[in-house]
Order: C-alpha cells, then structure tokens, then sequence
C-alpha cells in the first residue's frame, strides 16, 4: 500500500503491541496527548480512565483549555501545561519518558513536538489508533466500522451512511472528523454495531491497526498541501484508508486512479473492490439506471440483474451529481454491512443534510441565494459551481497552497461576476484575470483588488462586515434565474472562526438585506 512518508513508522515495541482491546494491561502506560480539543480531551479521558499516566499539552492557553485542564486533572491526569512553550520538547510523563505520543489531527508531522518524538524513537498515535485499539471490550458489542475520507463529501456520506444503517435496524452513530470522537462513543453506555466512521487525511496519517468491515475514498483533489507537504503524500495518506478492509474497498471509478489505490492495499483476504457511479454501473458496481439508483455488485446474479436501491429524487432536495455519488458511496458501504435494498431508499429519504452545503438560503426576484460554505477548496466549489446554469460567484479566503486554473477555466462560462471575500485571494485573483477576463471581479474586502471601491471603511479581518459588503455587491449584479453561490473554494480563518461562521454570516445577511 501506498505511504506517504517514514513520518510515522510503526516501532517494536512489546508494551504497545499488547494494546489491542479495552481490557489489555494499560495501566501504567505513559502518555503525552497533544492537544486539549475535542479529541486531545476525549483521548486523555480515556487513557486516564484505562489507568494510564497521562500528561497533556496543549499551546493554547485560553479559558476554555484551563477549564478542560482542570477537569482532567480532577479525574487524574499527571499534568497539564499550557501555553507557548507547552509543544516544544516531549516531556517525562510522572519521572520517565513517555511510551506514546497521542496527536490530535491538526499537528502536522514537522511539528516541534513530533519531530521530537520521532527523532527519540517514541510511538506517535491518532486518537483514531488508540480508538480502534481499545475497540473490544469484554460484556460489550463490538462495533463494526465503516470508514470514509475524501476531499469532500466526507460528512455528507457518513450521515448518509450513518441514516442507512439505522433505517435497517441497526444502532449506529457517525463519528470522528464529523464532529463526534469515537472515543465517546465506545464509551457511550449504547451499545453500537456499526461506526459511520469519518477521517480526514491528517487523522488517516496516524493510523496504524485499524481494520473497518468496508471502506471508500470518495475523491481526492488537491488540497491541504501546506500539511501534507506536496499532494502525492495527501493521497497517500487518503489511501491509508483502505488498509486491512475486510469486505470492500468503495472507489469512485469517475476518477482516474481511484482504482488503482484499492489494488495497491494491503486487505484482508476475500475484500472486494466495489465501485460507484454515476452513470450506469457496470459488474460490481452500484450506479443510476434512468432515475434510478442500482446494485450490481451486492446481488446473487450481478451478471444479468440490479437491485433496485433508492431513485435520484430521495437523495435530497438538490440532487446534483456530487450528491448523488455520495449517496451511491454510502450506499454501497450499508449494503457491504448486509443492508437490504429497501433500508438504503428509506436511509437516504431520511437523511437531513447539515447546514453549509449546497443549502437554499432564499429565493427573492427569480434569484436563488445557496450557502456552499463548506466548500473550502477548489475540488468541492466545483461540485457546486457546476450544478447552476449562470452565477454569481462569492468565492475567496485561505488558499492553502492550491490552485485555481481548472475551477475557473471549467466555469468561467457560467460566472455573471465574482465577488471576492477572504484576505489570501492572490492565486484566485490571478486565475480571474489570466482565464475569465471578462467577468466583473468585485472585492468586498478592501484591498484585495476587483473593480469595486476601497472607500468602505472596513477592517479586511472583519468577516462579518466583509460579507455584508458582499451580499450586496452579488444582489447589485444578480439578475432573474441566476444563483448567487457562496463556494469559497478556501478555508475560512482569515476572517472567521470557521466554515460554519461564515456560511451563518452569509444566510444572516441575506435574510436581512432580502427582508426574510
């Protein structure tokens, strides 16, 4: 299989390789956890819990740290610092050095700290290794996982997934990168049997042992390059995925290459590749016939017959071609589980899709307003850009390191103008003017080039207000039948607290300024 570096060897070390379950001799095991987020704190509380030393750093010294701090320290962790110099060096854990080295996803292998630890030869584990590693417990059902990455799409399939396996009976949760650590859901007095398992590149990196009943990669497109440091080691890392699947390995077989990460994999003996489409599938696929969504890959006589499994229309209320993958993908996930074809229709009719993706906001004079937030990189503003005819485009923020050129060179056709937002628009400013020269390009945030004026008064780091100067920029150019589309194709945190802070400060001020 393919690895993205020797960032994160797996070591011989007899003390860790007795850690596969809940009930193995953790006591004593000393640990550093870096970070005291949501799956630092998650991590250090289950540690603590297990009877291991547990130091946690985190650089951050504000007051929602302090008062995690305080709350480990009650249930008995060995230490918490904070602040600058917290991650600088690996510490002893209660007078000797540490066994492990929990990270939480955001830390890029370069940093001090796991520099640090590798440099030493220490073990360095995601919160995702150590959630899999303590997977079994003894008096408990242990949970099937079903495991989803991709550029993007990520949360959308694993509600999806998670909406299919409860129609079929089945107690089953989405967790990890959507929100939930899925530490706090083994600890969760339910008992599941299945995990709707969503992972990010960063969480995949620090994998090692995990084994899911069936696994996809639902894209992979370019991005987080700045952490992963070039895209080759982003996809390697994605493909990590696919590692010991023991039923299938779910591949897009629109994209060049998908294929060929699930033959590279190191599965299980007897996993199937399965793949997905949106066009009709062929043997051992799932795709759409007509309206209709299909199974030829988990049928008796995929040779000659599909399965009928759902139609386009139960796959939401917009169901552009993205959305309609993803709901194949999770589709085929369910159905490796053993779901049957009338739980994957009634799955997805009941699935409620978060906010911030492809959402209708309004529709005011013939024009539709769509908050496409969550598409924080080129791959997922094209899924969006794509599905509307002529826009009005309000894209813009941190780059990442990506570029620009094909999202603009594919829409420029469809672009009645451009508003742009974020303070780091160099690369998308540049594709505008080199590939779409005769599209209006308007800056709501001064400075940042565009026709409109800098005379706004505006602090270009005041996300709220720029987007504000937006709204009304996009309705001063929208005419009847366009969509005003708010696809940054850029992270969000030059100018607000994330994704979902912009996409609330968009829809807020399109209520206002439209009067709703």
């Amino acid at each position: 299989m393919m690895h993205a570096s020797n960032d994160n060897p797996v070591l011989d070390n007899p003390r860790l390789a007795e850690l596969t379950s809940w009930d193995a001799p953790w006591s004593g095991l000393r640990a550093v956890v870096a970070g005291i987020g949501v799956s630092g704190f998650a991590a250090a509380d289950t540690l603590i819990e297990l009877g291991a030393l547990v130091t946690v750093l985190d650089s951050r010294d504000t007051e929602r740290n302090r008062q995690s701090a305080d709350t480990l320290k009650i249930v008995g962790a060995s230490d918490v610092v904070l602040g600058s110099d917290a991650m600088t060096s690996v510490p002893d854990v209660a007078g000797a050095r540490p066994d492990v080295v929990i990270t939480s996803p955001g830390f890029p292998p370069t940093h001090p700290l796991l520099a640090a630890a590798r440099e030493e030869g220490i073990q360095i584990w995601g919160d995702v290794e150590l959630a899999w590693r303590v997977n079994r417990r003894a008096g408990r059902k242990t949970p099937e996982w079903v495991c989803i990455t991709g550029t993007n799409g990520k949360t959308t399939t694993v509600g999806m997934t998670a909406s299919i396996l409860q129609a079929a009976g089945l107690k089953a949760v989405a967790v990890g990168n959507v929100g939930t650590p899925i530490l706090d859901a083994l600890r969760d007095p339910v008992e599941y049997d299945v995990l709707a398992v969503e992972l990010s590149s960063f969480q995949l990196h620090w994998t090692h042992s995990v084994s899911p009943l069936a696994s996809v990669v639902l894209n992979v497109a370019q991005d987080h390059v700045d952490w992963h440091g070039n895209f080759e080691n982003y996809r390697a890392d994605k493909s990590r995925v696919y590692e010991n699947t023991r039923v299938a390995c779910v591949y897009n077989a629109e994209q060049d290459g998908a294929e060929e990460l699930v033959e590279e994999a190191d599965v299980l003996e007897g996993c199937r590749a399965v793949g997905f489409t949106t066009q009709t599938p062929g043997l051992s696929m799932v795709g759409v016939v007509d309206d209709l969504l299909v199974d030829r890959a988990f049928v008796a006589e995929r040779a000659t017959t599909a399965a009928e499994i759902g139609s386009i229309e139960d796959t939401g209320s917009i169901p552009t071609r993205h959305i309609v993958a993803n709901a194949l993908a999770a589709a085929a996930l369910a159905r490796a589980a053993g779901v049957s074809p009338e739980a994957v229709r009634d799955g997805l009719r009941a699935h409620r899709p978060g906010e911030h993706r492809i959402q209708l906001v309004a529709e005011s004079d013939g024009v539709r307003w769509i908050n496409d937030s969550k598409a924080t990189n080129p791959h997922a503003a094209q899924a969006s850009l794509s599905a509307f005819d002529s826009v009005v485009w309000i894209a813009g923020g941190l780059s990442k390191g990506v570029t620009y050129d094909t999202l603009v060179e594919r829409n420029a056709g469809r672009l009645r103008a451009v508003v742009v937002i974020g303070t780091d628009d160099a690369a998308l400013l540049d594709a505008l003017s080199r590939l779409a020269p005769d599209v209006p390009v308007l800056a709501a945030t001064p400075g940042q080039g565009g026709t409109a004026p800098d005379d706004s008064g505006i602090d270009p780091t005041d996300g709220h207000a720029v987007m504000r100067r937006a709204v009304r920029l996009a309705r001063e150019h929208a005419e009847p039948k366009d969509t005003v589309l708010m696809a940054p194709a850029a992270a969000s945190m030059d100018q607000f607290a994330d994704y979902a802070d912009r996409g609330n400060a968009f829809m807020h001020v399109v209520h206002e300024e439209l009067g709703f």
